[in-house]
C-alpha cells in the first residue's frame, strides 16, 4: 500500500508519513525509504474500512460498506449527530474506531422504526466524518511531530471521497505535499 503511489506519482520522494487504511488495517508509518517504514501508531480494535462495513451493515445497506457509506454520504448532513472521535485528545497516534461503529448502533437502537431513508444519509455521514476527523488529524499530528512535508494515504479507504477532499484541504492549509493513488489502485 505505501509503495503503490510511486505507479502514478514517481515524483513522491523520501520522507513522508504514510497512513494505511483499508479494511483490515489502519496504520501510520514514518517512512524513511525504501524498506524503511517505522510504525507510529495503529488502530487498537476496528480498522477503519472494517467500521465502515460493520456499520453499514447494521444499516442494511450491503458490502462492501465504505462505497455504499461513501456515496450515501454525499446527500447527508455531516454534523447532524455527534459521535465520538476516540483517542482524539492527547498525542497518541494509535485509532480506535469501534467506539463509533458502537455510538452507530445505539443510535439506531435508541430510534429503532423511526429512522427515515433521509436520516440514515445523515447517519452515515455523521460517521464518516467522525472517522476522517481522526484519519486527518492523526496524520497531521504525526507530520509535525516528525518535521515531514509529504503524506502519503493508501488502501481501500483511501478512495473515499470525503477523506480526500479533507486531506486536501488540510495539506493545503498546511502547505504540505499530499500523495494519495488513484481509486483504481
Amino acid at each position: 500500500h505505501l509503495t503503490a503511489v510511486f505507479l502514478e506519482r514517481p515524483e513522491c520522494a523520501f520522507p513522508f508519513v504514510g497512513l494505511v487504511v483499508s479494511g483490515g488495517h489502519t496504520s501510520l508509518y514514518h517512512v524513511k525509504g525504501m524498506g524503511e517504514y517505522i510504525p507510529m501508531g495503529q488502530t487498537r480494535d476496528d480498522a477503519a474500512g472494517e467500521a465502515f462495513d460493520k456499520v453499514a451493515k447494521l444499516l442494511g445497506l450491503g458490502y462492501p460498506g465504505g462505497v455504499v457509506i461513501d456515496r450515501l454520504s454525499r446527500e447527508g448532513n455531516a454534523h447532524a449527530i455527534a459521535f465520538p472521535r476516540a483517542l482524539s485528545a492527547g498525542d497518541s497516534l494509535d485509532f480506535s474506531f469501534s467506539g463509533v461503529k458502537t455510538a452507530v448502533l445505539r443510535f439506531v437502537k435508541d430510534h429503532e422504526g423511526t429512522i427515515a431513508n433521509e436520516q440514515i444519509r445523515d447517519i452515515v455521514a455523521s460517521f464518516q466524518e467522525a472517522v476522517v476527523d481522526v484519519l486527518v488529524a492523526k496524520v497531521f499530528m504525526a507530520a509535525s511531530k516528525l518535521g515531514v512535508d509529504r503524506i502519503v494515504v493508501a488502501g481501500g479507504v483511501a478512495a473515499n471521497t470525503r477523506l480526500r477532499e479533507t486531506m486536501e484541504a488540510r495539506s493545503a492549509q498546511e502547505q504540505m505535499q499530499l500523495f494519495i493513488p488513484s481509486p483504481a489502485l
